[in-house]
């Protein structure tokens, strides 16, 4: 929770940076929203992240293999990775060997002159290819999901919202 407190109090203390263009609702009305515990940020939020902990954000899609690096211009001296399944982020960690205790896993990487944190990089570029491949990720886009009011099928994140506010029917299932 602490992470979204410094999120609002960002976004509320430079409101032309943040503005509804750029959020995409009022600024306000987003920092409330990004306080509640069931919401959940992207790309604006890392952002604010690298710079609150003064280190680079590399954040990997799954379904694209895209890597976005937020913090770069600011040359921070290290880098965290996160791993994006097109709904929840997750750390990368590089366990020193089989089996060690997860306190021992390296999350933190240093940021070498060319800008790169060396071979970790490419083991966390094949750790997503392989998971593509696996299709581990969720395409809100093209998933399809049932109201489990009503049974309507509907296709994609726009359409569930679209659906849900219409009716008020927030219980979807996916379905194939």
């Amino acid at each position: 929770m602490k992470d979204f407190k410094v999120i609002a109090e960002k976004v509320a203390s430079d409101p032309a940076k943040y503005s509804e263009a750029f959020l995409g609702k009022p600024n306000e009305e987003y920092c409330a929203w990004i306080l509640d515990s069931e919401k959940w940020g992207g790309a604006i939020e890392l952002s604010i992240l690298a710079g609150y902990y003064g280190r680079e954000i590399a954040a990997y899609d799954i379904q694209t293999s895209r890597c976005d690096l937020y913090g770069q211009a600011m040359n921070y001296p290290e880098r965290v990775m996160l791993i994006y399944d097109g709904l929840h982020y997750d750390a990368l960690a590089v366990s020193p060997f089989e089996g060690a205790p997860e306190e021992f896993d390296q999350t933190i990487f240093v940021v070498q002159e060319d800008r790169t944190i060396g071979p970790v990089e490419g083991l966390a570029l094949n750790l997503v290819k392989d998971t593509q491949r696996k299709r581990s990720y969720t395409d809100t886009a093209n998933f399809t999901l049932r109201c489990g009011v009503c049974q309507i099928g509907v296709m994609g994140q726009k359409e569930a919202v679209e659906h849900a506010q219409a009716t008020g029917h927030v219980n979807f299932q996916e379905y194939r």
